[in-house]
């Protein structure tokens, strides 16, 4: 462990310019002046909390407007559900899907910052290349597709790279940590963001994947100890919203998991999370009023 903080403070010296909320995507600056909100724009019938039920370009379109309409800065597209016990859907199957959700929103809102949800490097470029996607968002680091990391470099986007504990797209059990999660997540994390940097890769988001491979307890010491993720010298995601962690702790169902959410949202920006990841945006922007009220910001 001790080498491991070590190995933390030379990256976060390296890299701490970085440790904010503006980034490069393509020929254009995305800067955000305080903790954002990406809003989950699901394109899969099998989501395991807000789903499209035919994936129509009008569903897209009304859920797109909600969530740009209630304060969301980036509209976070996801073609391939990763929920425990998911079908597994092939590559071009997730690229309609998503190529129906750009179209849609490209053609509507041509400014709107959109982020691609997807662990394939063939998925990610098409978004980048054909419809100029600002983010693209990999559930597996890099582990899944081996080309991504160059299909970011060539992109020019940032890159939000999450901790599973997954080796393939269907393996869906618990991982083993036996140094325990933490410092699994944050010796992963370090490793991957010094090989995107050494490339190249400027611009990358970590997200420590809450929900995935990992158990009830495991997500809340992530939970209870996000900040040292900061330690890592880039902007950090949460990604919690009505995740297993809440309702299962509570008995709920996802779909009455919104207070929970909210609560957890105001222990994840006190942790110093910098983006949410949400399926309520309404929520969450009035959370961050609080947060900043809180800390005497506004």
């Amino acid at each position: 462990m001790l080498y491991l903080q070590e190995k933390l403070y030379l990256c976060r010296q390296k890299h701490e310019e970085l440790a904010h909320l503006t980034f490069t995507s393509g020929s254009r600056l995305l800067s955000f002046a305080s903790p954002a909100v990406a809003a989950i724009i699901n394109v899969t019938p099998d989501s395991f909390a807000v789903h499209c039920s035919s994936c129509t370009e009008a569903e897209v379109l009304s859920a797109a407007s909600q969530a740009l309409q209630e304060g969301a800065d980036i509209l976070d597209i996801g073609g391939c559900s990763t929920r425990p016990g998911a079908a597994f859907v092939p590559e071009d199957e997730e690229w309609r899907r998503v190529e129906t959700a750009l179209r849609a929103i490209r053609g509507a809102w041509p400014d709107a910052v959109v982020s691609v949800d997807t662990w394939r490097s063939g998925v990610a470029q098409r978004a980048v290349e054909y419809y100029g996607a600002d983010i693209i968002n990999d559930v597996s680091g890099g582990l899944w597709d081996n080309r991504m990391y160059e299909t970011v470099l060539r992109a020019r986007v940032p890159y939000i790279i999450m901790h599973s504990g997954w080796t393939d797209p269907m393996q869906q059990h618990t991982a083993a940590y036996p140094d325990g999660v933490l410092a699994a997540v944050l010796a992963f994390m370090q490793e991957r963001i010094d090989i995107l940097h050494t490339m190249g890769v400027k611009d990358v988001i970590a997200d420590p994947g809450f929900g995935f491979g990992k158990t009830l307890d495991e997500n809340w010491l992530l939970l209870r100890n996000l900040r040292v993720l900061k330690e890592l010298g880039c902007p950090v995601l949460a990604g919690i919203s009505r995740k297993s962690m809440l309702f299962r702790l509570l008995g709920i169902t996802p779909a009455e998991a919104l207070n929970a959410t909210t609560a957890a949202h105001l222990a994840a920006l006190d942790g110093g999370a910098d983006i949410l990841r949400v399926h309520d945006v309404k929520a969450a922007r009035e959370v961050i009023t609080i947060h900043k009220k809180l800390k005497g910001e506004i």
